[in-house]
Parts: C-alpha cells; structure tokens; sequence
C-alpha cells in the first residue's frame, strides 16, 4: 500500500470523493483505524449502527472480565476463613452486578465518542451499506458518501444452529443484560466463551450444565490444558456432557416464579438427555457479520462463511476496500483488530507501511483458573518438527498448603529439540493471562528454553515453576519413531 502524493490526493478529494476514508463500524479494529487515520492528515468518516467500542467493550471481552472479577470473590471470601478471617455470610445481588457493569461501558463509550471527536473523526450513527465500490448509502437518512478508501470493521455475531425451540435461547449478546439470575443454566457450546460463562456463573451460583458435541472442551487448545479444565470444572460441580447436543428447546407451562419449574425451559439433547433451565446459553463460535452490507454489489469476494477474503494488508479484491477484525475471520480478538486497523492505518494515510505479524499471537481464557496459551500445540508441534522436547509440570500453589484447596496447576512448554527454540508455551494457574502476555514476549523473540533456563525465579510464586524446568518429561523424535518419557510430570 502507498500513500499518494498530498496534491493527488487533495486534488481527487476535491473532484469525485466527500471523505478520504470511510470506517463501517465503531469497534476495536474501525475506531483505532479511524483515529489513526484523521492523525494522518485524512478526512474520515466512521458510520457505527449500534453504540461504539464494539462487541469487545459493549458485550464481550470488558463486561465479560467484569463478571470474572466478580464470580472470583466467592472463592475468595470461602478462603479467607483459613487465613484467619471472620465473615459474616456474603450476599450476591444480580442487579448491582448488572448496574455497576453498565456504568463502566457508558464510560467507555464515552471515551470512545471523544477519542474519535478529539481526532477530528466525523461519527454517524447508522448503519452503513455499499452501494459500489466507493460509495456507501447511510441507512438512516439515505445520505450517499463518496469515498476514497473504504474500510470494513464490522466485527462478527453468534453463530446459530438450527434446531426446535431455538429462539429460546440466549447468546452471549443477551447474557450481560438478563432481568433475573438464572440459577439453572445449559451451555450449549465448550469453546472459550462457553467455558468461561460456565465458570463464572457456577462460581456466582448457578447450577450449570455445559453440552458439548466434541469428546472434550476448548477444541484447538492443547490436550493437556484441555483435560486440565474439564476435570477441574467437574471438580467445582459444572455437568459436561461431551459427545451430545441440543436437540429442542420447549418452554414449560406457567410463568418463573410461579412454584417448581412453571416457565422454566426444556432441553432436550441428541442423546436423549433432558434438563430444566432457567436460562440456555447458545455459544456454538460466531460468525463474520456481512450479512447485507452490500458486498456484492462492490464485488468484494467472501468465503462460504461470509468471511471478507483480505490479503496481507488487510486489503480485499477490490483494490481500494478493506476489512480487519473478526469480519475477516482470521484471528477473532481483539488486539489483533486494533492491531490490524493501525497497520492500515499508518500504510494507507502515514508513511510507515508494515503488516501485522500473526505467528505467537498470546491469548487467554477467563476460566478459573485461567487459561493463558501462545505458540504451538504439542499436537502441532509435533507434526511440524522433527524432534520436540516436552516440559511440563503440574503443582499446587502455596495458597493451597492453607486453604487445603487440590486443584494443580498445570505449566507446560514445548521446545524444537535442534534449535531449542520454544514452540508453545501453555498454562492453566492463577493469573495465566498476566504471564502468558510477558512470556509470549520471550517466544516472539526467538527464546529458547536456555535462555528460560538461566532467568532467576521470584520465589514463591507460580511463575517461578517455569523457569525451574530443568529435564523435558518426554521426547518426540520422528527420524526415530521414538517417544522417550525423561521425568515425572507430577509435584
């Protein structure tokens, strides 16, 4: 991508276009892009049909760590009795967790709001189609805007099944909002949403039920932190069903409130299970939200998923269209957006053309524990390279010696045998998300496991464990055919 020359660019502006660029959709990838852009000098325009900051602000990633923050005191208070504390019986009420959550995203969006004002960004309220591949048509006026360049940053939705009595359900669009605590709540779905939403509502209370289609939760995480998360939720008294799925949803006869299960919700599984809910979460992944955006009509080519086929600038078949963020469908999070929307940025409008590099991208899962992941599966790495040294070990935090709490922690790292490059890094503990965001660091700088090696620990703590691995405790060697077990992962 280049930047023409400023006299072209007024010139074209002047003849044929309203705006230099044009942002559908005011979320973590379109309002940094916008901002980035308006700093470069470009006329921009940013339609947002709903409210800004997105899913990840207004119903994702910010509300969804709020309720984590709240689900985690219950552990806390049960705790704190072991350490000498004395408490009277603590009391959770929905509502005020409800109303503190939305005084944070009115906050947020405000921020927003004046972030895109501040950067002389013009912010419409409405949503906003193609017409061709310059033009875009403001739904709620019929306003047309002529554009130079035009970005795409509509984010995702839920994606949905098609079953009986799905309109019963819930997705996590719905959940932050809910009138009443479900106590009894089905999960349909064990990717990362499902799971974390399983987590926390056990943890405020509910009596929680996952149904997953697959043998075992978190599909593409690697199977050690798989298993490590199944077992410790059955331990905390969440039901999976694995190997089953959502057949019907019924309503039962009455109203809530009125005595047993009058008004509550049937579900019935493939498998022939059957449970009562108060709530069913639909979380089966979500899917890139193109529908009737007027991609056709611009020519911008899709997948069969409605994904926007971008290159690597984030650029569309169309030469002057792109997309970023999950519309992409690519890497659904949302620091890659935001980092895909100033790469575009800064190449279109500055004079700093660079991509986004997608090799190590850390991530996290809000489960308790967390969940903190970057590199390569065992699984993947050994497919890729010849000879993978496995390090891993699985102990009880020292707050365990007190609280009597049996859960281990599980840290795990993978290294090429030939380089002793680290691979992977995996961890299921208290705080994974804080590590693995320092530690995916070292990995995207080529570290290997000498080089983790000989950091002196902080000790105690969790983090201190993986740098104290000394031995691998198995080794895949293809030239070989051989699988060497070398130490015991147990602590």
């Amino acid at each position: 991508m280049s930047r023409p020359a400023a006299e072209d660019s007024a010139a074209c502006h002047e003849k044929e276009f309203d705006v230099d660029l044009f942002v559908i959709g005011g979320g973590s990838g379109g309002v940094r892009a916008a901002r980035v852009a308006s700093g470069h000098g470009a006329k921009v325009m940013l339609a947002e049909e709903y409210r800004l900051g997105g899913t990840c602000v207004i119903r994702g990633c910010v509300p969804k760590k709020l309720f984590v923050y709240a689900s985690r005191f219950r552990d806390t208070f049960e705790e704190a009795t072991e350490f000498g504390w004395r408490l009277s019986a603590p009391h959770f009420d929905w509502r005020s967790l409800v109303a503190a959550k939305d005084r944070e995203i009115t906050r947020l969006e405000r921020l927003y709001a004046a972030g895109q004002e501040g950067a002389g960004v013009e912010v419409v309220r409405s949503r906003a189609v193609l017409e061709d591949a310059h033009t875009v048509r403001l739904i709620n006026n019929g306003r047309r805007v002529r554009a130079r360049v035009i970005l795409i940053a509509t984010g995702a939705r839920p994606e949905l099944p098609h079953f009986d009595g799905i309109e019963l359900g819930i997705t996590s669009d719905d959940i932050f909002d809910l009138k009443t605590f479900p106590r009894r709540l089905v999960i349909g779905g064990a990717g990362y949403i499902a799971m974390e939403f399983a987590g926390l509502f056990a943890a405020l209370g509910s009596d929680v039920t996952v149904v997953c289609r697959g043998s075992n939760v978190l599909r593409g995480f690697d199977e050690d932190v798989r298993q490590a998360v199944a077992g410790s939720y059955t331990n905390r008294g969440i039901k999976l069903m694995v190997g089953d799925s959502i057949r019907r949803l019924e309503r039962r006869g009455g109203h809530v409130g009125d005595g047993d299960d009058a008004g509550r919700i049937n579900v019935t599984t493939e498998q022939g299970g059957r449970l009562v809910a108060d709530q069913v979460l639909l979380a089966f992944g979500r899917t890139p939200n193109t529908t009737s955006l007027g991609l056709e009509r611009a020519g911008v080519k899709t997948e069969a998923d409605g994904a926007i086929v971008t290159d690597a600038n984030s650029r569309t078949n169309i030469s002057n269209i792109y997309a970023v963020g999950d519309v992409s469908n690519q890497f659904n999070l949302t620091p890659v957006a935001v980092r895909e929307g100033h790469a575009f940025a800064d190449s279109m409008f500055g004079k700093n053309a660079w991509q986004v590099d997608y090799s190590n991208v850390p991530t996290a899962v809000f489960s308790s524990p967390e969940i903190g992941t970057v590199g390569l599966t065992e699984l993947a790495a050994r497919a890729q390279y010849l000879a993978v040294d496995v390090y891993k070990v699985r102990f009880r935090p020292l707050k365990a010696a007190v609280t009597g709490d049996c859960e281990a922690s599980l840290l795990k790292v993978i290294v090429d045998c030939e380089s002793d490059r680290i691979l992977g890094i995996h961890i299921f503990a208290p705080e994974a998300s804080e590590m693995i965001q320092v530690l995916a660091i070292a990995v995207g700088g080529g570290a290997t496991m000498k080089d983790l090696m000989s950091v002196m620990a902080v000790h105690p703590t969790v983090g201190e464990e993986i740098v104290a691995m000394r031995t691998p405790t198995v080794r895949y060697d293809r030239r070989e055919a051989t699988t060497s077990p070398l130490a015991s992962a147990a602590v």
